[in-house]
């Protein structure tokens, strides 16, 4: 039921279009890193400094008009070269939609194609992250084209999808970040309960543990980060072939733990204003999120905790006041 709701605040355009005129008022630097590039590269520094790697996202996703999908991929071109030229630990995830995957696939190809050929000339990983059942397998045509002339991509494979187990063996040999999945899928499609998508979260990450090129971890649940340490000390897995990753602002006391213990780590890192879909599907994807983010919050004394706790109802009164 929670996650009913989480989903479709995620999706509703009136809190999303309010939630970027009052973010800061709803603690959204908590669960951003910055409003823009120069906010964002000062957070990645910080995080580095720390032994944390990063990877950028630039807000935003299903987008329909070619003019906002020109200035996302604009934006993303300005993230790359902000990277190389600060000489930060990051890379990019990005999201289909947001280049313009639901205008015309041939239009969001040459977008991915011009952001993936600068990123190459640095040496840097374009993740392109997985969205909704319906953008999955164009995402995969997209990746499988790009791949044709690039080696610097990978993609992302959502363990509560049925075809999962099939998707993360045809693509072993990339690097994958695997996660549970965040947007609310039919059970014709998906996995509904928390027990089945957890199993097959763990069975996908010893596959690729095993098999893979390189295996990102994305969980906040310690106790399956647990699991995951004793899997790769019993197999003798290397270091260097797999990271934990988790969002920014969340649980940052086991991040620079897991870093401090000699594991490789990556923060990812969202910057920009559309946050409030993003983090709606955080809660989405594990309410418990919600208590992890209010914790820390809650320790700095700040204010920003309302906003965190009731964001969707403080939203509301804001701007129904504004209306009065």
């Amino acid at each position: 039921m929670l996650k009913d709701v989480f989903i479709g605040l995620s999706q509703n355009q009136f809190l999303t279009a309010a939630a970027k005129k009052y973010g800061l008022k709803l603690g959204a630097q908590t669960v951003v890193a910055g409003t823009n590039i120069e906010e964002t590269i000062a957070s990645i520094r910080e995080l580095n400094a720390q032994g944390i790697s990063c990877t950028v996202d630039n807000l935003g996703e299903f987008v329909f008009e070619k003019e906002e999908a020109l200035k996302a991929k604009n934006s993303i071109l300005e993230v790359i070269e902000s990277i190389h030229a600060n000489g930060v630990d990051a890379h990019i995830s990005l999201k289909p939609t947001q280049i313009g995957l639901d205008i015309d696939y041939d239009f969001c190809y040459e977008n991915l194609k011009e952001i993936v050929d600068a990123a190459s000339k640095y040496d840097m990983h374009i993740n392109i992250d997985m969205e909704d059942y319906g953008h999955v397998q164009p995402s995969y045509d997209l990746i499988d084209e790009l791949l044709k002339e690039y080696d610097n991509v990978g993609t992302v494979i959502q363990s509560y999808f049925y075809r999962a187990e099939d998707d993360i063996k045809e693509r072993k040999d990339l690097r994958l970040r695997i996660v549970k999945g965040a947007y609310k899928e039919p059970a014709e499609y998906a996995y509904q309960t928390r027990e089945e998508i957890d199993a097959n979260f763990i069975a996908l990450i010893e596959y690729h543990l095993l098999h893979g090129k390189f295996t990102s971890i994305a969980t906040h649940d310690h106790h399956i980060i647990n699991h995951v340490i004793q899997f790769v000390e019993e197999n003798e897995i290397p270091l260097e072939k797999f990271e934990f990753q988790m969002l920014y602002g969340f649980r940052k006391d086991m991040q620079l733990d897991l870093a401090n213990k000699g594991y490789n780590f990556c923060t990812y890192v969202p910057f920009g204003d559309d946050w409030y879909g993003y983090f709606m599907r955080r809660l989405a994807e594990r309410p418990q999120n919600l208590n992890l983010v209010a914790k820390q919050v809650f320790n700095k004394r700040t204010n920003t905790a309302i906003g965190l706790v009731a964001g969707a109802f403080l939203l509301g009164r804001l701007t129904s006041k504004k209306k009065k």
